[in-house]
């Protein structure tokens, strides 16, 4: 089996490409110094050559702040970007499995977002990740869509990390009017891997940590598994302005494709060292 990875430097490509590795497929990876997503010539030429069974497409435009004031590279990279792969995926017949967000959801529902339920989103990052998905639904006919949030992992910035960092402050005040699952990079590699072995049936999933709290709530229990004693305070959005407007309502039923979001921060922090 032959994979190629778009992305693979990224947070989550560097978990991906080893342990797609260990089930016994041959990987290809990919970033901008071998493969620039946004050449459509340069992709058909790269995808034609190597001829990958299934293309795994991790690579995007990921600042949600940055994309309100660079909204041309945002939907140029995630959105034409992902219509590239996604054609070049169709015509040399490879399943493509395209990485997205919870963004693509405004967050005014009040139960867990099921895969089909309606995107409207309220960002750019969350409408040129939702152009990627419509690009793949329109020209592939073998994919899956992975929707994944809060996502953090031991190859690049996240919110664990940055916490542990914040830790020893006076006092730190952490949203609590926003709520989402938390994913490790290594329960969304699992999950892709799952939707790959079981031969799941193509469409839309929610591949995301089981469960779900607030930022606060992901915060507190960041401090209480690494046994850190913080003056922690919930605060409100509003207290905190971002550039792009954020879902309140981030929770997305993962269907038990990923376990509870504590067990895998737990086994995360375990292999911090």
């Amino acid at each position: 089996m032959k994979i190629m990875v778009t992305g693979a430097n990224g947070m989550l490509g560097q978990d991906l490409c080893p342990m797609l590795e260990n089930i016994g497929a041959f990987v290809i990876p990919t970033d901008i110094s071998n493969l620039d997503i946004t050449d459509k010539n340069a992709v058909d030429d790269f995808v034609k050559n190597v001829h990958p069974d299934i293309i795994v497409h991790c690579a995007a435009y990921t600042n949600v702040d940055k994309a309100e004031n660079d909204k041309e590279n945002a939907f140029k990279i995630n959105g034409e970007g992902a219509e590239n792969i996604a054609i070049a995926a169709s015509e040399n017949n490879a399943l493509m499995i395209y990485i997205s967000t919870d963004y693509v959801f405004d967050g005014t529902k009040t139960t867990p977002y099921l895969p089909n339920d309606k995107t409207n989103p309220i960002n750019v990052y969350g409408a040129s990740k939702l152009e990627g998905e419509e690009a793949v639904k329109k020209y592939c006919q073998k994919y899956y869509i992975a929707r994944t949030s809060w996502l953090y992992g031991h190859n690049g910035k996240n919110f664990v990390e940055t916490m542990i960092l914040l830790a020893d402050k006076p006092e730190l005040k952490v949203v609590d009017d926003q709520v989402g699952c938390p994913t490790w990079t290594v329960e969304l590699c699992r999950g892709i891997i799952k939707l790959i072995s079981e031969q799941k049936p193509y469409g839309t999933y929610h591949v995301c940590g089981g469960g779900n709290t607030s930022w606060y709530g992901f915060a507190k229990e960041i401090f209480n598994q690494m046994e850190l004693n913080v003056n922690l305070k919930p605060c409100t959005t509003d207290e905190f302005p971002r550039d792009a407007k954020r879902p309140k309502y981030s929770i997305m039923e993962n269907n038990s494709i990923c376990p509870d979001w504590k067990e895998s921060l737990k086994e995360y922090i375990k292999l911090r060292g």
